[in-house]
């Protein structure tokens, strides 16, 4: 008995419905990587310079630190929690915005910055990636109310009537549960935590893994791709 000829309509329909399957299974795959594991991040500031530069793109770890399940409040157990000098990425507790700043304070931390000098628990740090190019700068007197106002429920120093923290001049503050103190590695050009208080845990969303590409939007000579690509630093990892 001869099997039935398959004809140009019906293979038609089994090429189209495996193909179908296919893109389902790539876009399954894209959502879960992209979701839970790994997603593509760009520095649009000079925040974290000279550790990332404006221009890199970044592959992101979801993973390490917990990724957010989308659409319900609950994250994957993390495989560990964040630890000090980590980059972090995580959401804005100011505004709907990824950030990624360097994690300075962990719950029950004493953090103050005299001179632009940065104290954890009364022991001065040792910063190798910070960078400050006006160590003079100072912020003007609405904005240092601001950040007196934010900044003053934490503080435990000696004469909290008169405390008026500035950019590179604050504290003695104590980290509070669940939350975490992110600073920029340019301390001059970064807005963090010194200007809008602490991040709460449930926020982080990974930690850059690799800088993938990086461009140097600055550069308009011939050949673009070639003379703006910083090839340095292509496939660095940064700490």
């Amino acid at each position: 008995m001869t099997e039935p000829k398959v004809t140009g309509i019906a293979k038609a329909k089994k090429k189209t419905f495996e193909w179908v399957r296919a893109a389902a299974w790539a876009i399954g795959i894209w959502l879960v990587l992209s979701n839970f594991v790994v997603q593509a991040y760009f520095i649009p500031s000079p925040s974290m310079e000279t550790t990332l530069m404006v221009g890199d793109v970044l592959f992101v770890n979801k993973f390490l630190f917990g990724a957010k399940v989308p659409f319900i409040n609950a994250h994957l157990p993390a495989i560990r929690q964040p630890r000090h000098g980590d980059i972090v990425v995580f959401i804005s507790p100011i505004e709907d915005s990824i950030l990624v700043k360097r994690l300075i304070g962990l719950p029950g931390d004493t953090l103050q910055m005299k001179a632009g000098a940065l104290y954890r628990d009364g022991k001065a740090l040792e910063e190798p990636y910070a960078q400050s190019l006006s160590p003079e700068f100072t912020e003007d007197s609405v904005t240092r109310g601001q950040m007196r106002a934010l900044q003053l429920p934490h503080y435990i120093g000696l004469d909290p009537a008169h405390y008026l923290p500035d950019v590179h001049e604050w504290g003695p503050l104590v980290v509070p549960h669940d939350s975490l103190w992110m600073m920029g590695d340019n301390r001059d050009r970064s807005r963090d935590a010194r200007f809008w208080g602490f991040t709460p845990r449930r926020n982080v969303r990974g930690t850059p893994v690799i800088i993938y590409y990086s461009w140097d939007a600055s550069s308009y000579r011939p050949l673009p791709f070639f003379t703006a690509t910083r090839w340095n630093r292509m496939f660095h990892i940064p700490r």
